[in-house]
């Protein structure tokens, strides 16, 4: 019986720890052939010298357990980087079909407290990071569409955040980065559904070197009550992300495109787009500031007092 993936090949960037690791461990078991990369910095803002180390351990765990795989080291906010992450991809396993975008650093500051550098790094690494990979590998696919051949197969997975679908007080640069991404996802969707390529966006929820103070004061729990017992799974472990994007890298997936889901917990949750919640039309042929204050300021007097936009309460995602 073949594995989903066999025969396909990925690239998973910032895969040397983290979620990263954990889905290019996973597209591997499925059959995948994997080019690891990451840029490994030490810090989680991306600070540190680079280090070819962890790309290149988790690509020896792959061919250690029977897969194939190559280790990439290069920072994909930079364009020629990303552009020879694909390239590599090319040469080592004839094609590119997956690429699974999940690179990203921290530097977290309120809005009032944020330098530039502070606001333009995030955004690089996070959404330039993810638009780079995403031109080269369109580009590759568009033109293998482009020369004839036929039954392309293309799969982008992108990583937003529950930071942009609910806000996050100490993260506006990460946020809007997610934002973006999302904004990315839906575009890239749509522009190449046509040559056999879906492009769909997560928001995964895991403990992580990136969100290790996040969720420093949350135990390894089951049913958010009682610690997890020995042997069994955290429910804020990468183990919970990674089958979902195996899934979406997957031929499976294949009527999945533009999609956003929340990913944690042994939960997937599929997020609709936004939707009208009220609507106001004008008794005249153009609203007034009177008029919009007789209409809007009563609406949202009426909103529960103390109302909250926490994205557990927002998605309705409590569990236990």
């Amino acid at each position: 019986m073949s594995l989903p993936l066999e025969g396909l090949s990925a690239i998973v960037t910032g895969a040397g720890r983290g979620l990263g690791r954990a889905e290019a461990l996973e597209l591997a078991r499925l059959g995948a052939a994997v080019v690891v990369n990451d840029y490994g910095q030490p810090g989680r803002d991306g600070s540190g010298e680079a280090s070819a180390a962890p790309a290149e351990e988790v690509a020896a765990e792959i061919r250690a357990a029977g897969g194939r795989a190559v280790a990439h080291l290069g920072d994909v906010s930079d364009f020629e980087t990303a552009r020879a992450l694909v390239d590599l991809a090319v040469a080592e396993f004839g094609k590119l079909d997956v690429l699974v975008n999940n690179a990203g650093i921290l530097r977290d500051r309120m809005v009032f407290s944020m330098s530039e550098d502070e606001w333009d790094s995030v955004v690089r690494v996070h959404l330039k990071g993810h638009f780079n990979t995403t031109h080269f590998a369109a580009v590759h696919w568009r033109g293998r569409a482009k020369a004839g051949e036929a039954g392309v197969y293309g799969r982008i997975v992108n990583t937003s955040s529950e930071a942009f679908l609910a806000g996050s007080a100490g993260q506006p640069n990460y946020a809007a980065a997610k934002g973006g991404i999302v904004g990315l996802t839906t575009s890239s969707a749509l522009a190449l559904a046509r040559y056999g390529v879906t492009v769909n966006a997560i928001c995964p929820r895991a403990r992580t070197r990136m969100t290790e103070d996040v969720f420093a004061a949350v135990p390894a729990v089951k049913g958010g009550a009682e610690p997890t017992a020995e042997g069994e799974l955290d429910p804020l472990s990468p183990d919970h992300v990674a089958p979902l994007v195996g899934y979406l890298a997957s031929p499976a997936a294949a009527g999945v495109n533009g999609q956003l889901l929340v990913v944690h917990g042994g939960m997937v949750a599929v997020v609709d787009r936004p939707k009208v919640s009220a609507k106001f039309d004008t008794a005249k042929e153009a609203f007034t500031y009177e008029e919009l204050d007789s209409l809007l300021t009563p609406h949202y007097a009426s909103r529960p007092a103390g109302e909250t936009f926490a994205a557990t309460e927002v998605l309705g995602l409590k569990k236990g």
